[in-house]
C-alpha cells in the first residue's frame, strides 16, 4: 500500500503546507525512501519544466483552449476549490521532452490534466485530502462523543449544514464524533465512525445538483458518495467496500426519522 503521507508530500512541494506541517513532512523524508524517491521525481520534474516554459511560452491559442476545456470541466463537475494534486508516475514521458519541443511539451501538461479522470476530479481529491490529513494530524475529533444530542447540536453556528447523526454502536459502527474541514470553500460537518480498528469519516456538505463523484477506490481507500435531500455525504475509509456501504445504508435509512437534537 502506498504511503499515506505521499498527498502531503506533494502539497509540499507544491508549497500547500504550512511552515508547521513542512517542518513534519521533511522529518518523514528522512525516515520514507518512497517519499524521497516521489519527492525527487517532483523536484526533477520541475526543474525540467521550468527552462522550458521560459523558453518558449504557450502561445495565446494554446492558453485559451486550455481555459475553455478547464471551463468545460467545471461546468460539468462544479468547481470543488484547491485541491492535494494527484501524483504522476508517467515520467518516461516527461523525461523524453528536449527544449527544442518545449510548446509541445506544455500543450501536453495541458492535455494531460483536462482529460486524465483521476487528476480532474478534484472533490475526490478533496475528500481523501481531508481525510488523510485528519488521520496523520490525529486530529480527527473536535467534539468527542457518542450521543447525537452532544454531537449534531455541535455543529450549529460552525457549519451551514445539518447532518443525520445517528450512532449506529449496535451495528458495529459506533459514532466517536465529529469535526469542522474545509470542501468547496465550504465547513463540511464530519462525522467520525469507527468500525473494528478502521476510522471511517462521513463527510456532509452541499453541492450542485448531478456534480456528485461515483464511488471510487483511490491510494488504498475507499469513497462512497451519496445524496440526501439538498445535502451531499461521502463516507472514506480503508475499511473492505461492504463495511463501508454498510454505514452509508444505515446513515440512508434514517434521512426520513433522523433523532431530534
Amino acid at each position: 500500500m502506498q504511503c499515506p503521507e505521499s498527498l502531503r508530500v506533494q502539497a509540499y512541494v507544491d508549497g500547500e503546507v504550512d511552515a508547521l506541517g513542512s517542518a513534519d513532512i521533511e522529518r518523514h523524508l528522512e525516515h520514507c525512501a518512497e517519499c524521497r524517491e516521489q519527492h525527487a521525481h517532483v523536484e526533477a520534474l520541475r526543474a525540467r519544466l521550468r527552462p522550458l516554459a521560459s523558453k518558449a511560452p504557450a502561445p495565446e491559442a494554446l492558453r485559451q483552449r486550455a481555459r475553455q476545456l478547464l471551463h468545460m470541466e467545471d461546468a460539468g463537475r462544479g468547481s470543488y476549490g484547491r485541491r492535494l494534486r494527484p501524483r504522476f508516475t508517467a515520467w518516461s514521458f516527461w523525461s523524453g521532452a528536449g527544449s527544442g519541443f518545449a510548446a509541445a511539451t506544455i500543450a501536453a501538461v495541458c492535455v494531460y490534466f483536462a482529460v486524465t479522470p483521476t487528476a480532474s476530479n478534484r472533490m475526490v481529491d478533496e475528500v481523501l485530502g481531508a481525510h488523510v490529513g485528519a488521520l496523520m494530524s490525529g486530529h480527527l475529533l473536535a467534539v468527542e462523543s457518542t450521543d447525537h444530542h452532544t454531537v449534531k447540536p455541535w455543529f450549529a453556528g460552525r457549519t451551514e449544514v445539518s447532518p443525520v447523526v445517528v450512532d449506529f454502536a449496535a451495528d458495529g459502527y459506533a459514532l466517536k464524533g465529529g469535526r469542522v474541514d474545509t470542501l468547496d470553500h465550504q465547513r463540511a460537518a464530519v462525522l467520525i465512525y469507527q468500525h473494528g480498528r478502521h476510522i471511517i469519516d462521513v463527510y456532509c456538505w452541499t453541492v450542485p445538483a448531478g456534480v456528485l463523484p461515483g464511488n471510487v477506490t483511490r491510494r488504498g481507500y475507499h469513497l462512497a458518495f451519496w445524496r440526501s435531500g439538498d445535502l451531499a455525504y461521502a463516507a472514506v475509509s480503508d475499511t473492505a467496500w461492504s463495511e463501508l456501504l454498510g454505514l452509508r445504508n444505515l446513515l440512508q435509512s434514517q434521512r426520513s426519522n433522523d433523532p431530534p437534537t
